[in-house]
């Protein structure tokens, strides 16, 4: 019988393989989250403001929380201190009056084209050990696993 720190001790690739990637992104999620606090900015807030704007600048929440993986109560609460700043407008549908919907302002996208070059320049320091060819090979490869999700 294996004893639990020889099991620990030899993954299998794929395992060795999913942990690297999680340590990885824990490292560049912290890069990232250094270089917004420097901004006095939080990560999460602008990963609200970017998905927005990924939609085009308007967004249902319910959506919005499916695409950063929250729930559909906890989105509510998220959004309110980026009402308070300005950097969006949460207004009734136009066309469903029991639906709310979520704008990117002016404010807000203002903010997102002031800082996003400078926290694009954080993560490709971070990654600065990869070259081209491996980051794009990198690019693929999590592609195909994310597609292999769907």
């Amino acid at each position: 019988m294996m004893d639990i720190r020889e099991y620990v001790d030899n993954q299998p690739p794929k395992v060795r393989a999913f942990f690297a990637m999680v340590d990885a992104t824990a490292h560049l999620i912290g890069l990232s989250e250094k270089y917004w606090a420097s901004q006095g900015l939080n990560g999460a807030r602008i990963r609200i403001l970017v998905e927005i704007a990924k939609a085009g600048g308007t967004i249902l929440p319910s959506v919005l929380a499916g695409r950063i993986g929250v729930t559909k109560a906890n989105i509510s609460v998220l959004l309110v201190p980026l009402e308070q700043l300005g950097f969006i407008r949460i207004s009734e549908h136009p066309e469903d009056g029991r639906k709310r919907r979520v704008e990117l302002t002016g404010e807000g996208e203002a903010i997102l084209l002031e800082k996003l070059p400078g926290n694009r320049d954080t993560i490709s320091t971070g990654m600065s050990s990869l070259n081209e060819a491996e980051t794009e090979q990198l690019w693929h490869l999590l592609s195909k696993l994310h597609r292999s999700r769907e």
